[in-house]
């Protein structure tokens, strides 16, 4: 058998690889098992961006999780010398009363965060790239920009490799069990036991958290990338914000600027509006109905950028019944489980920031950090 460790992480994606660090910064002994190789393009952290902002309209109990996740993006660059975030500023757009903006405006206004509202002559004076509705308006945060998943995931991987963590990679586990004080796992290749154990699925949550009792669901999501029409100077980040967008039937899109060269133009996608899947039932072909739909909608509200599609990806939310997220000790092994799952497509701001509290329940069983909104038995029995 293996040598003994203090924490086998499970999943070596965005929150798995920054639990590894997290544990490892603070001496303990971490394996790491992946199913995938490092850095994969089989789940959810891919893509070359995800949106980072602090005024957030799902609820402001997570803003103090994005305070310290900004905090900690700096700690990584700097730790690493890799890319990580870009605050190119962001703007929320919709009717006064959407959620995009009503919900923004809540948490600017209750952690007293820097903001402005903008009418749409405002907006399309500001940002030229973007034409919202003459009853639309806008709530403009300077600190809202991108971060990039490939090299958060990477950096968090390396540093976990620097501070002694062993990572398997193409090595899934296949089951566990408690054992002694801790626990039991395995793989194909072998079997390994530890104190802890903390188990980050991502969109394979319903087959390895069956005994959670929370209703997930796996939507498939396409990202599209388009060439703006006259080239992408107006959408560089120091023109063109990061964007969510809110019509008149809650249908939310959003956007960046063009991060990476005329080659990729600038990203866009629906938010939700995805197809119900699983990790192997995925249907990883974009079609041309649904490339014509992106940049159809696309045309009423940045005229300019369907110029001309470029390429698209596909990668899965993996949605609670409320979209709130699980972090917590497991309920029904809260000796030695800890789980973060259900991340219901806006976790990945929040990546080292839950490695973080991922770190603090396996090595201590609590952390100071606000995750009372995130218990599963909230949704223990919630209807699938």
């Amino acid at each position: 058998m293996s040598p003994t460790y203090d924490v086998v992480v499970i999943g070596l994606g965005g929150m798995g690889s920054a639990a590894a660090h997290h544990l490892s910064s603070r001496g303990a002994r971490v394996l790491g098992l992946e199913k995938f190789g490092p850095v994969h393009q089989r789940g959810s952290s891919h893509g070359g961006s995800r949106i980072t902002r602090q005024s957030y309209f799902e609820d402001p109990a997570y803003v103090p999780l994005l305070l310290r996740a900004y905090e900690l993006y700096e700690d990584v660059e700097r730790a690493t010398g890799r890319d990580i975030a870009t605050l190119c500023g962001g703007v929320m757009i919709g009717r006064p009363d959407s959620l995009t903006v009503s919900g923004s405006l809540r948490s600017a206004t209750q952690w007293d965060l820097p903001h402005d509202m903008l009418d749409a002559a405002e907006i399309r004076r500001r940002f030229p790239t973007l034409a919202p509705q003459d009853d639309e308006v806008g709530l403009f945060e300077r600190k809202a920009g991108l971060v990039r998943p490939e090299n958060m995931v990477a950096a968090h991987l390396q540093l976990a490799t620097r501070q002694g963590a062993d990572l398997h990679f193409d090595e899934p586990m296949t089951h566990w069990e408690p054992y002694r004080d801790g626990v039991r796992v395995h793989t194909a290749e072998d079997t390994y036991t530890a104190g802890q154990l903390v188990i980050c699925p991502g969109a394979w949550a319903p087959r390895l958290l069956t005994d959670l009792g929370v209703p997930f669901t796996i939507e498939r999501q396409v990202m599209y990338w388009f060439r703006p029409r006259g080239g992408v100077r107006p959408f560089l980040p120091e023109n063109h914000p990061i964007y969510i967008w809110e019509d008149a039937d809650n249908v939310q899109v959003y956007g960046f600027p063009a991060i990476d060269g005329p080659e990729l133009g600038a990203k866009v996608a629906f938010f939700r509006k995805g197809q119900v899947c699983t990790p192997e039932t995925i249907d990883r072909t974009v079609h041309e109905d649904e490339i014509r739909a992106m940049a159809d909608h696309m045309a009423r509200c940045v005229p300019d950028l369907p110029g001309a599609f470029l390429k698209a990806a596909t990668c899965m939310y993996s949605n609670t019944p409320d979209e709130h997220f699980v972090i917590a000790r497991h309920p029904a092994h809260p000796e030695s489980v800890t789980v973060a799952c259900g991340f219901s497509g806006h976790g990945f701001k929040f990546v080292p920031v839950v490695g973080e509290i991922l770190a603090d329940l396996a090595l201590t069983g609590t952390t100071p950090h606000p995750i009372g909104l995130f218990d599963p038995h909230r949704l223990a029995a919630a209807p699938a």
